[in-house]
C-alpha cells in the first residue's frame, strides 16, 4: 500500500517537474524572440540612421530631413510613427518653414532728417509729365506713396480742386512729390475736376474730394491745396495737427504776409474728427471769395483755433495766370460769411450732393471728374 501511494506521489513530482520544465521552456522562447525583435530594430535604426546620414550629406542645404522608424513592432504604421515624431526624435523635429513676421516699423520721425529746408522754386523750365515720372519712381498707381522705413502718424489725403489747369498741375506734381517723400508722408492725390462751364465752387470739389477719397482709403487727414500754390520749404510738414491747420500763411502775392488775421485760404489742413466737427465746407459759395472765411469762422465757432507754422517756414510761390472763366467773384459772398453760425449745420458735408462721371488712377494722382450741379439764380438788382 505504501509502494503505491509512493509511486503516485512520484508520479505527481514528475508531471509537476515536466510542467514546470515546458513553462521554463516558454518563458525562454518567449524572451528569445523578445530579445530578437529588438536586436532587428537596432539593426534597423542603425542602418536607417546611416542612409539618413548619407542622404543629409548629400542634399546638405536642401533643408529636408529623414527619420527612422520601427515598424516590426506589432500594429505599428508610418503614420502613427509621424503622429509621434516629437516623443521619437525630438532632436530632428522639421525645422518651421513659415516666413518669420516682419519687426514692425519705427515711427516716422516727427522732424524727418532728409529735409533741405528753403527751396529754389521757379517755373521758367518747361515741364512734363513723363520727367515727373521719371522723377518719382516709388510713386504708384494713383498717386499713393507711403514710407518704406518708418510708421507714420497719419493717413493724408491731398485734395485738390481742379479744371482747366493741367499745366500748373505739371509744376504742382514735379515740386510737392518730392517735398513728401522726404517728409515721410504716407499720402494720396486726388484731383477733382469740375466738369463743364458752369460757375466754379471750389469749396463744394474739396466736400467731393473728402467724399471720395475715403472710398479708395482709411484717410484720417486732409490736405486741401489750390493747384497753383508751391511750398518753398520742405520743413512745412503736410500732416494734420490738434488743431484744423492753414500752411499757406506767407504767399509772393502779399509779400510773404498773412494778409488778415482770419485768412484760411490756399493750403489747409483737417483731421477727419475736426472736418466732420464743423460740418465739412459749405456748398453754396459760388464763384470766387468767401469759402475760407465761412470755414474759418466754423472753425472758431465750434471752440478750436487755427494753427499755423512759422511765418519763415509757411512761405509759397503762386504760378501767376488770369483769373479763371466763370470764377468771376461772389457778390453774395459778405453776407453768407456773417451768417455761417445758421448755416452751417445745414449747409456743408451732410448736404453735399455730385455725381461722379469718370475716375482715373495715374501714376501721378487720381483724377475724379465730377458734376456737381448749377449755381441758383441770382436776384435781380433793383
Amino acid at each position: 500500500m505504501s509502494r503505491l501511494m509512493l509511486g503516485g506521489t512520484l508520479e505527481r513530482i514528475c508531471k509537476g517537474v515536466v510542467l514546470l520544465c515546458l513553462l521554463h521552456f516558454l518563458i525562454m522562447m518567449i524572451l528569445y524572440f523578445d530579445v530578437y525583435s529588438q536586436r532587428f530594430d537596432i539593426f534597423s535604426r542603425f542602418n536607417n540612421g546611416r542612409n539618413g546620414s548619407r542622404n543629409n550629406a548629400s542634399g546638405a542645404g536642401s533643408g529636408h530631413h529623414y527619420y527612422y522608424y520601427n515598424l516590426s513592432r506589432p500594429n505599428a504604421t508610418l503614420a502613427s510613427y509621424l503622429a509621434t515624431g516629437e516623443q521619437l526624435v525630438p532632436s530632428m523635429q522639421p525645422e518651421n518653414n513659415q516666413t518669420p513676421s516682419p519687426k514692425p516699423l519705427p515711427p516716422c520721425p516727427e522732424n524727418p532728417p532728409g529735409l533741405v529746408g528753403r527751396l529754389l522754386i521757379e517755373f521758367s523750365s518747361q515741364m512734363t509729365m513723363e520727367r515727373v515720372q521719371k522723377e518719382n519712381p516709388n510713386v504708384t498707381e494713383g498717386g499713393r506713396y507711403t514710407p518704406p522705413d518708418c510708421r507714420p502718424r497719419w493717413k493724408v489725403a491731398i485734395i485738390i480742386p481742379f479744371r482747366h489747369r493741367e499745366n500748373h498741375l505739371k509744376y504742382w506734381l514735379h515740386y510737392l512729390h518730392p517735398i513728401l517723400r522726404r517728409q515721410r508722408i504716407d499720402y494720396g492725390i486726388y484731383i477733382i475736376n469740375q466738369l463743364g462751364e458752369d460757375t466754379f465752387n471750389r469749396a463744394k470739389l474739396l466736400n467731393v474730394g473728402y467724399t471720395e477719397a475715403l472710398k479708395d482709403a482709411e484717410y484720417d487727414c486732409f490736405i486741401f491745396s489750390d493747384v497753383d500754390l508751391i511750398p518753398m520749404d520742405d520743413r512745412n510738414l503736410y500732416h494734420c495737427y490738434d488743431q484744423p491747420r492753414h500752411f499757406a500763411i506767407a504767399m509772393d502775392k502779399f509779400g510773404f504776409r498773412l494778409p488778415y488775421a482770419g485768412y484760411f485760404g490756399g493750403v489747409s489742413g483737417l483731421s477727419k474728427k475736426q472736418f466732420l466737427k464743423i460740418n465739412g465746407f459749405p456748398n453754396e459759395y459760388w464763384g470766387w471769395g468767401g469759402e475760407d472765411d465761412d470755414i474759418y469762422n466754423r472753425i472758431t465757432l465750434n471752440g478750436m483755433k487755427v494753427s499755423r507754422p512759422d511765418v519763415r517756414i509757411g512761405r509759397y510761390r503762386m504760378i501767376k495766370h488770369e483769373r479763371d472763366k466763370h470764377n468771376e467773384p461772389n457778390p453774395q459772398r459778405f453776407n453768407k460769411i456773417q451768417n455761417t453760425k445758421n448755416t452751417m449745420k445745414k449747409d456743408g458735408i451732410s448736404s453735399l450732393t455730385y455725381r461722379v462721371v469718370d475716375v482715373k488712377k495715374y501714376r501721378l494722382y487720381t483724377n475724379i471728374s465730377v458734376e456737381i450741379g448749377k449755381p441758383p439764380p441770382r436776384p435781380i438788382k433793383g
